[in-house]
């Protein structure tokens, strides 16, 4: 099925016992269809599609969040609509496939007819992709069948990471180890952790549970559930990822979050030769390069990406803006740093800070070998280059502040909850603006101080 803003479920919502009554949603528009709704700590947060005489309308959206004790509020970002001489398309759905698979060189998933906003806006098919580096979704005027755009889905971040907690570097403490193309002998088995692996699905022999489901080619099996393998086979990636994302998600539901990516979330380990690793929003899936240190050899690695997942299921369709882009990114930063908080030491070798220091071993030679950092200087807006990855280090360095100022418990709770509140297409003042508002409402007046403090200091507020 194309995605619009989301998939076209909506997500079940049962509140907690003991939840205070909430103030009635507030009354929406006409011209909306209902895709999602997420409970948070704080309230309940329902997101429609645009539409148009019935069309969705790409990037149309439209949102209502209903708190305990709070004035409801929404979130508009439906799109102007003028000039749009019909909504019959001059060529199939058909036709529009067969362009685009002649220029890709494969076929598309399927065609959906939708309008492209503006003035005056056009009638256009939509169609996905898939391909080795992400899906392509391409937008093709409906009546002559011109392209008007086409683009990757994917958010992704370079370089990546195998169980190891979080990586060989890290544990330890030898910023010179090297990759030896996955050589065994290259890692010493002290590098090593055994774990117990849980909420694996019953009746399987797979990597299959509760909050993963591995999708890697030649699949790892094991009938007595013993999955005990080296860095040179390949299955310990897979069995790396299963355990780093399953912890994430334990974590996240420790934090009092029981609506946050709280699904299956697909990953491959395989078939993708390049070194980087990316999250694929048209199809929910998390996909690790193997150029370099194998991506999943990096938890911190897998931990970004899955906080590309984590804004997606939040926010339908998050990231239409370079800015929100960027947000993504420094979360998705922020987010491996905090995880590797819980079972590593903050030294001058690996300072937490540091983000993905394993993974970067194959492409920087400066020690500590970091991809970026959270405690970097930039500020907003003179330090925006345009490039996600390196205006991202903005935003994860205000979040890395607010982390040592409240605490890791506080700081995640008032970050995650807020971003129920964020725009697909939003800034960075405005998302820092909610999440001021959402540390006053969790924390009190001084949380909101320090959380303020944090995006003051680097410019956005």
């Amino acid at each position: 099925m194309l995605k619009l803003l989301s998939p076209l479920v909506i997500a079940g919502v049962v509140a907690a016992a003991g939840t205070p009554a909430q103030a009635a949603p507030p009354t929406v528009p006409d011209g909306l269809r209902q895709v999602q709704v997420r409970q948070s700590l704080l309230g309940t947060h329902t997101w429609y599609q645009q539409l148009y005489q019935g069309i969705p309308v790409l990037g149309g959206y439209y949102a209502t969040h209903t708190a305990a004790a709070a004035k409801p509020t929404v979130t508009d970002g439906r799109k102007q609509v003028t000039g749009l001489a019909r909504t019959s398309a001059g060529i199939t759905g058909d036709r529009a496939k067969s362009a685009v698979a002649g220029r890709l060189k494969r076929q598309p998933q399927g065609a959906q007819l939708m309008v492209v906003p503006g003035s005056p806006a056009k009638l256009a098919w939509v169609t996905l992709t898939a391909s080795p580096g992400g899906t392509v979704r391409s937008v093709l005027d409906a009546s002559s069948g011109a392209l008007l755009k086409e683009e990757r889905t994917i958010q992704e971040a370079d370089g990546r990471g195998q169980v190891f907690d979080p990586n060989p570097v890290v544990k330890l403490q030898d910023e010179s180890l090297t990759d030896e193309d996955d050589a065994a002998s290259a890692i010493p088995a002290a590098a090593y952790r055994t774990v117990k692996l849980t909420n694996l699905d019953d009746g399987k022999d797979t990597l299959q549970g509760e909050y993963a489901n591995n999708i890697s080619d030649n699949a790892v099996t094991s009938p007595k559930r013993v999955y005990k393998f080296d860095r040179e086979n390949d299955h310990f990636e897979e069995v790396n990822t299963y355990y780093s994302l399953t912890e994430a998600q334990k974590y996240i539901h420790r934090l009092g979050f029981t609506d946050v990516n709280n699904e299956p979330q697909d990953f491959r380990t395989t078939g993708f030769e390049d070194d980087n690793s990316y999250y694929d929003d048209s199809d929910d899936s998390i996909t690790f390069g193997t150029g370099g240190v194998d991506d999943a050899e990096d938890n911190e690695v897998i931990w970004h990406e899955y906080g590309h997942a984590i804004q997606a299921d939040q926010v339908p369709d998050y990231g239409l803006s370079e800015e929100a882009g960027a947000i993504g990114e420094g979360f998705g930063d922020y987010f491996a740093v905090t995880m590797t908080q819980a079972t590593s030491p903050d030294t001058a070798v690996t300072p937490w800070a540091c983000v993905m220091d394993w993974d970067a071993t194959s492409y920087t030679s400066d020690e500590p070998h970091c991809l970026r950092r959270t405690d970097g200087t930039k500020v907003y807006p003179e330090d925006l280059d345009g490039e996600v990855h390196d205006d991202g280090e903005i935003w994860s360095r205000a979040l890395w502040d607010i982390n040592k100022s409240l605490g890791r418990r506080n700081a995640n709770r008032v970050i995650l909850e807020a971003h129920f509140l964020f725009a697909p297409d939003t800034d960075m003042p405005a998302a820092a603006t909610h999440t001021v508002a959402t540390a006053r409402t969790l924390l009190g007046k001084g949380a909101e101080a320090k959380v303020k403090a944090a995006f003051v200091d680097r410019g956005i507020l």
